[in-house]
């Protein structure tokens, strides 16, 4: 075996007597304990995961959560599974119906929230308050696919006369609101009008069969001559529609739900359009003779 080379000789530094300081003048370490022990995340910025199937130590880990033996342990269970004998909705049936197909979704709004609206200047109540402007204002978050409804709280607290065009109203915020001096309007919204309304690319509440006027105080578009409105749209994009189903027909043509139909409700009729108005008083009966001309009623008088 080759011998090891020898490393070359380094100089060395002269040597210096060395004189050690005093214990007292070494820089002594320091540590807090009690910060290191007190260190922790933040809330909510760190969560346990749920570590399944690593001994019983681990919270969930023996079993799994899925407890001992059965068909829970060992596959799935459908919902409402009651051991393979008759279901409890077939022993008991179901109660009850769900109206859903037909409730209809509004967004919303009180009479204080638009009082305060107006105190703060966001709403004016020299111009017609629609849907347009309850939402551009954020007084309603979003208008749902039925349009906006104006309920009755704090109805004490309105005292400003506004003029409101809205989906549906409250018997007792129409009265709130025409007590100091405005005026509510209901009529009807499609969902494509409802976007395309907040769009600005329909008129906000004249179409071809609404007549709504305000008073002179109120800065608001004249009502368009039906022909004008059918070839320009009424300056928009897109024309407002009126209801069709019999529902919404009823419900716009009533006067005490102050519906923008009201006007083609005649002196002795009623806004259904199957019932008619029970009269006042009862009628005579007329005996008819036979082969009397007299006993025939006149066209006029014939309902068919």
């Amino acid at each position: 075996m080759p011998p090891r080379p020898t490393l070359l000789a380094l100089p060395t530094r002269p040597s210096v007597a060395y004189q050690p300081l005093a214990p007292f003048l070494y820089p002594q370490p320091s540590r807090s304990a009690s910060i290191l022990t007190s260190l922790s995340d933040n809330n909510g910025a760190y969560n346990k995961k749920i570590r399944r199937g690593r001994g019983p130590s681990s919270g969930k880990g023996k079993t799994s959560g899925r407890g001992h033996k059965g068909q829970g342990q060992h596959g799935k269970v459908p919902f409402g599974f009651n051991g393979g004998q008759t279901s409890e909705s077939i022993v008991h049936g179901e109660r009850g119906f769900d109206n859903s197909m037909f409730k209809a979704e509004l967004s919303p709004v009180n009479l204080n929230k638009i009082q305060y609206w107006v105190d703060q200047g966001r709403l004016n109540p020299g111009e017609p308050i629609t849907l347009r402007e309850l939402a551009k204002s954020r007084c309603i978050h979003g208008v749902k696919k039925d349009g906006v409804k104006l309920l009755a709280r704090g109805a004490e607290e309105i005292t400003t006369a506004v003029h409101l065009v809205v989906s549906r109203a409250s018997a007792s915020a129409i009265a709130a609101v025409e007590k100091a001096g405005g005026t509510v309007t209901t009529r009807y919204y499609s969902p494509f009008s409802i976007q395309k309304i907040r769009q600005g690319l329909m008129h906000p509440y004249h179409s071809l069969q609404s007549r709504i006027t305000f008073p002179e105080t109120v800065t608001a578009d004249a009502v368009p001559e039906p022909e004008e409105f059918v070839h320009n749209k009424g300056g928009y994009r897109f024309r407002l529609p009126d209801p069709v189903s019999r529902k919404s027909l009823e419900y716009y043509r009533d006067e005490a739900k102050r519906g923008y139909l009201s006007y083609v409700v005649g002196k002795k009729e009623g806004p259904s359009l199957f019932f008619r108005v029970p009269q006042e008083g009862k009628q005579k009966y007329v005996k008819r003779k036979a082969g009397g001309q007299g006993s025939r009623q006149s066209v006029e008088n014939r309902l068919w």
